[in-house]
């Protein structure tokens, strides 16, 4: 594996050259490329969002982080769970669509189950009601989870059960659409009495913009973030 990802240009050309996949397009670009995502994503993208979701998570949850049980959904190589981790959690379940992902994550040693599924096109592979708390960072979008994958997340949960839920803000007319069915979709789930809302916040410098087609060198532009917190109905 080498040392060093791709420049920020490379790598926004690359992922233009993405826009109007589908989900199964999309799992074959992260098995074609799962050996550079951490160089890629964490290095060249400064992509943050695990970090702001498990703070975000921290300051709202006050359970036992040994003994709970957590759901790492769209897990990739494991950036959530190994925060989590280190922050003393210790029994992780991982879903993803992509098997050369999985087998990043399956060498953190970290995960008690792992496994595969293409969210919106299969059912998410998690017995119900059964995990204390639900993550998902970046995995809903356009060409990735629809919004209907929400629900199966709160599903998963056990009653009383945390979701917490981590997206970019991306500048596209698509994924600006995606954003407002998102938050009419956690809105309806609401009113439907599935889950009550915990927190919900807008972070900065979620991640480098990797749409800009226009940048000026030396110029760093970021996209913003959403975080979500809710946790599920008891009855």
């Amino acid at each position: 594996m080498s040392d060093c990802g791709r420049d920020l240009a490379s790598l926004r050309t690359l992922i233009q050259s993405c826009a109007g996949f589908n989900s199964e397009q999309t799992m074959e670009f992260y098995n074609d490329h799962a050996k550079m995502y951490h160089q890629d994503l964490l290095g060249t993208l400064e992509y943050r969002a695990p970090h702001h979701l498990v703070d975000f998570l921290l300051a709202n949850y006050s359970g036992d982080r040994e003994k709970v049980q957590v759901l790492d959904v769209a897990c990739g190589t494991g950036l959530v769970t190994k925060l989590m981790f280190e922050r003393g959690f210790r029994n992780f379940v991982g879903v993803d669509c992509s098997k050369e992902m999985l087998e990043q994550a399956a060498a953190t040693g970290l995960y008690q189950g792992l496994h595969q599924a293409l969210l919106g096109t299969e059912p998410l592979p998690a017995q119900p009601g059964v995990f204390d708390l639900v993550v998902l960072v970046g995995g809903l979008g356009v060409g990735f989870a629809p919004v209907c994958v929400v629900r199966e997340l709160c599903k998963a949960a056990k009653p009383g059960g945390l979701i917490c839920v981590a997206r970019g803000n991306h500048t596209t007319p698509e994924e600006k659409e995606f954003g407002i069915h998102l938050n009419r979709e956690v809105q309806l789930m609401e009113e439907e009495g599935l889950w009550s809302r915990v927190a919900v916040r807008q972070v900065d410098r979620y991640m480098l913009d990797p749409e800009l087609k226009n940048k000026v060198e030396g110029d760093k532009v970021y996209i913003p973030g959403s975080l979500y917190l809710y946790r599920k109905s008891v009855s």
